[in-house]
């Protein structure tokens, strides 16, 4: 059976199979036939991000639940971390986002929560998978017109704030976020300027296409710019779905989801508020992280990529905060998913207890050298059936021993392999990641 979902439910070119009109009415028929059939109600909720295809693949999810006796509730444009929020409040069995997070607009995808407002159990993505795989390709398309439930949107915004309304703000302090074009573009502004900061906003014209284009988290060059120009005390750059957030600060540097992690373990640990002394990241966070987080005497345990993985070993490991170094932050204790908004106002809530710039706040955290490549792969197969690269790994790792670390995946949304090296030495993890790289591209690569 194919397999649809990756760690971030299913995601492809819009209107290609999986993510074609049929397929779409299938996955939301299947899906309140799997609620029926777990003896859950049969009520869904469903948000969706600024591309131009998610209107149309809405419309095919209202189709395929309306027809399996469903009952569907737009909450229209939200960040991701909204419909877990909302699915969760409102008791609905089922949340749906419609989103590709940070890719461009040619792609989307669907993310699918349970009533608690996490991600779907495996069992029921491979059930899921089931039906849309047999999908017919002829639906008949028919013309439903959806109207958003504005309140939802507000109740969420609501939550936001509240969590922020106990913070007596000493001084004006001055915020320029990148919206990235995307879901947050109708709600991160209005949150900062309620609160009384000072506001800078850019990437908040969606157009439909211009999601995630050369803005956002994953470009966030001009953001530093234009913090560094309008003397702001902070820079925010969210992605498409608004379910990330990475930093500028004062000065002008990129900072991420690592950083995050070392300055609210910190401010939360001297608060009283942190239930573990674990700390939850994934292989891809710097061993610079790991370092200051056991001066705190915490301690760094990493799980795979996708913050479903570090939301299992949260639950497990009953620790309330975990995150990416891409800038997916989880407090559980307020919300089960990567909130940017929510995280921001964490980050600001340090900077005025502590009344300090961010470049301060995160100076004691001491990042090694990190490259990361992405190597287009025509097809994922396991890398131990290559000898080649296997050695080739095995003899990197021996050179590195103690003072540098090695990981090779395959990206959960792309089709690439990832070769990230971290070590003392630029030059020589340099080398070593072309090295491997190179060799995952003659045995895999297009």
């Amino acid at each position: 059976m194919e397999k649809l979902f990756g760690t971030d439910g299913i995601r492809a070119v819009a209107g290609q199979p999986p993510l074609d009109y049929s397929s779409v009415y299938v996955l939301g028929k299947a899906l309140i036939s799997l609620l029926k059939e777990k003896k859950l109600e049969p009520r869904v909720i469903i948000g969706r991000d600024t591309r131009e295809s998610g209107e149309w693949l809405e419309q095919a999810l209202f189709q395929g639940i309306n027809e399996g006796w469903g009952e569907a509730v737009s909450a229209g444009i939200i960040p991701t971390s909204a419909v877990s929020f909302l699915t969760k409040k409102y008791s609905f069995s089922a949340g749906i986002v419609i989103s590709a997070s940070h890719n461009l607009y040619q792609d989307n995808g669907i993310k699918i929560f349970s009533s608690e407002g996490i991600k779907i159990s495996d069992a029921w993505e491979r059930k899921l998978e089931k039906a849309v795989t047999k999908a017919p390709s002829n639906i008949k398309r028919e013309s439903i017109r959806i109207i958003p439930r504005s309140s939802l949107g507000q109740d969420y915004m609501d939550f936001l704030k509240s969590q922020f309304s106990h913070i007596n703000l000493k001084r004006k302090i001055k915020v320029v976020l990148d919206c990235s074009n995307g879901a947050s573009s109708f709600f991160a502004s209005q949150v900062f300027s309620d609160l009384n900061f000072e506001v800078i906003v850019m990437g908040n014209t969606p157009d439909g296409k211009n999601i995630n284009a050369s803005c956002g988290s994953l470009y966030p060059q001009e953001l530093a710019r234009k913090v560094v120009e309008s003397k702001a005390d902070i820079g925010i750059a969210y992605d498409g779905d608004a379910d990330r957030a990475i930093w500028i600060d004062e000065k002008g540097r990129i900072l991420n989801g690592d950083h995050t992690l070392f300055v609210l373990s910190r401010f939360m640990k001297e608060k009283g508020r942190l239930k573990s002394d674990y700390v939850i990241a994934t292989t891809m966070s710097n061993m610079g992280l790991e370092k200051a987080i056991e001066k705190l005497d915490l301690k760094l345990l990493r799980t795979q990529v996708g913050d479903k993985y570090v939301l299992e070993e949260m639950m497990k490991l009953k620790a309330n905060l975990g995150g990416e170094q891409s800038g997916h932050t989880i407090f559980l204790d307020d919300c089960p998913t990567g909130d940017g908004i929510l995280t921001s106002l964490k980050m600001l809530e340090a900077i005025v207890a502590y009344d300090l710039p961010l470049s301060k706040l995160v100076e004691d955290m001491e990042e090694f050298p990190q490259i990361l490549l992405n190597v287009p792969v025509r097809k994922k197969i396991d890398f131990d059936q290559f000898p080649e690269i296997i050695i080739t790994k095995e003899e990197i790792e021996k050179r590195l021993g103690n003072s540098g670390r090695l990981n090779v995946r395959y990206s959960g949304t792309e089709p690439v392999a990832r070769v990230m090296i971290e070590g003392q030495d630029k030059g020589k993890i340099e080398d070593y990641a072309r090295q491997l790289a190179d060799i995952i591209s003659k045995h895999l690569g297009n």
